[in-house]
């Protein structure tokens, strides 16, 4: 199916954007049953045959699964069941949504294919995805005219692309949120990161946090990605934090050890928890994405690493009652696919940036769904709601946050959550917005 291209052989003068249903049909019910799976769909309905009709909205999720690092299988997995879920309610305004999936594989020439793909395949848009190749990708979809809408913000060309539509803040504003908290708190701090491109720039706003509470820079402690110990890495994080009640501009109190290693997070508290008993007592803090529920579990919950420690995230708890219909659709269209974690801050923003792309298809009526027109309904004001998940959403040029670094920010809310008795609660009431913090983080 890769790079396969469809063309219509009945009215040639049709752009290929849309696809006629005779046509379609034709071609997809001999093989349906085949690519079903491939072009990740819900299966059960022939793709583009749907209430008797009407167009399919064909768009891309793509994320890293199955490598030695960061994986993210649950947000393609999330982009199906939504599928499958819009498909058995209408559609996109009466169209059929088809997804089509590609793994990244953690690599730089991957994430260009997927995208040289998504411009094969004429998708109208990139949905609700991760990758930290931004470099690798995101020239391939500029060329092509396809929006990226709601990518997971792990470097800053997400947040510089005029084709990028970003949905939250990204790493810099969950960094800079959590640099903010442990300012005010915390002794000297440590921040564990992979030794990537994408790696080296979360120090940049994690300190621009630190100094706005009046804070020294933290020491960076870098880390393979893919690595299966970290136990070098824990004891220089330890030693760095524990080597005095100084390093700060006015703080103090025990020292902070901050690991952002992603699925790799895990394997650090593991080698944390193997030195620590030679050190001081310290505290640990990290993002979501890198510490979710299941990793305070795996860390021994209420007597673990985590208890106690605090969390940035842009969205509330899982536990909130506004994640209710995304866990209703999950239970009733993944069909127990355990690759979903409700709690998973990718899968979460899958959610979101699906929720946003049907807004976006609703705005257009009954004209062509393509991606120069997805793209000027982004860029022409429309308000996408969420729920209260995250504020009003527009990426008109006046919408656009005050940040040189991020100038397509939109959205620089975050959440405060602590582990309180081995569970992730919040730690305060509503949306903190740090985009006073981020507008120099260069001076950090």
């Amino acid at each position: 199916m890769t790079g396969r291209r469809r063309t219509s052989t009945t009215t040639p003068r049709i752009p290929r954007s849309r696809r006629t249903r005779p046509v379609r049909t034709a071609l997809l019910s001999a093989g349906a049953l085949a690519v079903c799976g491939a072009v990740a769909v819900g299966c059960g309905a022939v793709p583009g045959v749907m209430g008797g009709g009407g167009d399919t909205v064909t768009v891309m999720t793509w994320a890293p699964q199955d490598t030695s690092a960061t994986n993210k299988p649950g947000m393609p997995a999330m982009a199906q069941a939504y599928a499958r879920w819009v498909n058995a309610h209408g559609g996109l305004g009466g169209r059929t949504l088809k997804v089509l999936v590609c793994n990244d594989h953690n690599s730089a020439a991957d994430a260009a294919a997927c995208a040289r793909r998504a411009a094969d395949e004429h998708v109208v848009a990139v949905v609700g995805s991760y990758s930290q190749h931004s470099d690798s990708f995101l020239g391939p979809l500029e060329s092509a005219g396809i929006p990226y809408l709601g990518g997971y913000g792990l470097t800053k060309q997400e947040f510089k692309s005029p084709l990028s539509y970003p949905v939250n803040g990204g790493e810099p504003a969950l960094l800079a949120g959590l640099g903010e908290e442990l300012g005010r708190s915390c002794g000297r701090v440590a921040l564990v990161r992979p030794d990537t491109i994408a790696g080296d720039e979360l120090a940049v706003p994690f300190n621009a946090g630190l100094k706005a509470s009046g804070h020294a820079a933290a020491t960076d402690v870098r880390a393979a990605e893919g690595a299966t110990a970290y136990d070098d890495q824990a004891k220089q994080a330890l030693e760095t934090v524990t080597g005095g009640t100084g390093g700060t501009t006015g703080a103090s109190g025990k020292g902070c050890v901050v690991p952002v290693l992603g699925e790799r997070t895990d394997t650090f508290v593991d080698s944390f928890r193997r030195v620590r008993a030679d050190y001081p007592e310290v505290r640990t803090a990290s993002v979501l994405g890198s510490v979710d529920q299941s990793v305070v579990d795996a860390a021994g919950g209420a007597s673990g690493a985590y208890e106690g420690a605090y969390a940035t995230s842009w969205y509330p708890v899982a536990s909130d009652a506004r994640w209710n219909t995304m866990k209703k659709v999950i239970k009733d269209n993944a069909f127990g696919d355990n690759r979903i974690d409700a709690a998973d801050a990718g899968v979460q923003t899958t959610w979101l940036a699906y929720t946003a792309l049907r807004q976006v298809v609703r705005s257009l009526g009954d004209g062509e769904v393509t991606a120069r027109a997805v793209q000027h309904a982004l860029d022409g004001g429309l308000k996408v709601t969420t729920g209260g998940l995250t504020p009003t959403l527009s990426w008109r040029f006046e919408d656009l946050a005050a940040v040189i670094d991020y100038p397509r920010l939109v959205n620089s809310d975050v959440t405060y959550q602590v582990v309180r008795e081995g569970r992730l609660v919040s730690a305060r009431k509503g949306f903190v917005n740090v985009s006073k913090t981020l507008e120099t983080p260069t001076s950090s």
